[in-house]
């Protein structure tokens, strides 16, 4: 990273506007991540500007609606009267703003592999409008290297716009150069839904720029909603922070899944033993098993680390072994609910089996990666009749991998009663465990909900 700071116009310019607050910020992706943090912005006094490809979004924010359950619509509705939020599908807007903060999925395909479209089909369309001043960070979790190797190359043969956030016209013809005409850095995402404890401002965030302008400018923009911003040298370095964050929880979770699946054979429940566990004040962090990983973040990071590294003649062993030991849990589960109906003189093929929860965790509508929907999967494989209920969750959306159809069922008493087994997979406060436990036939605890100190009975099992 260029160590000097050159205190040109563009950068002075681009600083000042984010200091006064007179800076127009963009996000791009009003999902779990970019929704949250433009409704930061806007509530610390910033205008902003939403951008999403998905044209059914922006009626809705408009209206000061919501579409994800842990964001009230009363947080969208402020910012949408007070005129400090707008949203579009419209990038031709892009050169409007000061400020554009990419907030876009970084999936895996079907080979466990980064699927970079979405990052490089909006690195490509903000090339197109690119114009002198703007600050570009990307806060996509990805593989080291992401914001120099394609972000960068792409904004710097970009066409200069003609005008500058000042009006001023710009009449080189020469390339952009980063740090001087644009600045660039990256800073992944923290979200955690529905956490109670940390939220968008309170997460402190780590910053990364190509050069030293651009880390200066990027702390600048930060800095005017987060808590604390940590800086490092580099963007490759805030891409590695958060795969290092997220592979640090798969590697432990793999470790307490593979634990449950040993303590299991020698009747140890892995939950007491988690328990006694954490009342040592020092060297344990607790992590609990469960029917698999979901969410967007632990199940896929790990694997762009494996992948970049390929390009460096190194077998990420360690990271690889804890996803496929996190990936085979839901397996695991429909194995022990197989031995469970099996005692009782029943097939998996042909039961009736009922999911609780399909979201990826408790208390939240996010479906993304969730184990649930891979239980349905092995469970139709396996020729069972298959119903869900989720409170937060009515319909089971369509996904990049399942299209299911399926609505949620009522859990009354007579329902409870007509299935041959209940799984749950998300252990949402909403549900009467003690009720559920009462009326079903048979039950597989995948979370420790039904505090039950037994590993198993007549009608109960944990995996």
């Amino acid at each position: 990273m260029n160590s000097t700071i050159e205190n040109n116009g563009a950068f002075m310019e681009i600083l000042e506007r984010l200091e006064s607050k007179k800076a127009l910020i963009g996000i791009i992706g009003l999902g779990y991540v970019g929704l949250p943090l433009a409704l930061e912005y806007a509530k610390k006094g910033f205008n902003v500007l939403g951008f999403d490809v998905d044209e059914t979004k922006i009626p809705l924010l408009k209206s000061g609606k919501s579409y994800i359950k842990h964001i009230g619509t009363e947080r969208i509705k402020s910012a949408v009267d007070s005129g400090k939020f707008d949203s579009t599908s419209d990038f031709a807007r892009l050169p409007e703003v000061d400020a554009i903060i990419i907030c876009v999925p970084t999936p895996l395909n079907d080979h466990r592999e980064p699927d970079m479209s979405y990052v490089e089909n909006t690195a490509k369309t903000i090339a197109k409008y690119l114009r002198k001043g703007q600050i570009v960070t990307l806060e996509s979790t990805t593989y080291p290297g992401t914001t120099d190797e394609i972000l960068l190359p792409l904004f710097e043969n970009a066409p200069k716009f003609q005008n500058s956030a000042s009006g001023m016209q710009d009449k080189e013809s020469k390339k952009f150069v980063v740090g001087k005409d644009f600045y660039l850095a990256f800073s992944p995402e923290r979200e955690d839904p529905n956490n109670p404890h940390y939220e968008t401002a309170t997460i402190p965030k780590v910053v990364g720029g190509v050069t030293e302008n651009c880390l200066a400018a990027a702390l600048v923009l930060y800095n005017q909603v987060i808590v604390k911003t940590v800086p490092v040298s580099s963007t490759r370095a805030a891409e590695a922070t958060k795969l290092l964050e997220n592979i640090y929880r798969s590697i432990n979770i793999a470790l307490v899944n593979e634990l449950k699946m040993v303590f299991e054979r020698m009747e140890i429940d892995i939950w007491e033993v988690i328990k006694a566990a954490s009342t040592k004040p020092f060297g344990f962090n607790a992590f609990y098993p469960g029917p698999g990983l979901g969410g967007h973040c632990i199940p896929i990071d790990p694997f762009y680390l494996t992948w970049k590294a390929r390009e460096f003649e190194i077998n990420t062993k360690f990271i690889e072994l804890a996803g496929e030991i996190n990936t085979y849990q839901p397996h695991y589960v429909i194995s022990r609910l197989m031995d469970a109906l099996n005692t009782q003189k029943k097939s998996i093929n042909g039961s009736r089996v009922l999911i609780l929860g399909a979201a990826y965790k408790k208390n939240i509508d996010d479906m993304r990666e969730s184990p649930s929907l891979k239980l349905i999967e092995i469970l139709h494989e396996k020729g069972a009749e298959v119903d869900y209920n989720d409170p937060y969750i009515p319909q089971l959306p369509k996904t990049r991998k399942y299209n299911y159809k399926m609505d949620s069922v009522e859990l009354t008493d007579e329902n409870l009663r007509s299935y041959d087994a209940i799984v749950l997979s998300t252990d949402h406060d909403d549900y009467n465990y003690d009720s559920i436990y009462e009326y079903a036939q048979l039950v597989v605890d995948t979370r420790n909900a039904f505090k039950r100190n037994e590993m198993h009975n007549d009608k109960f099992i944990k995996a």
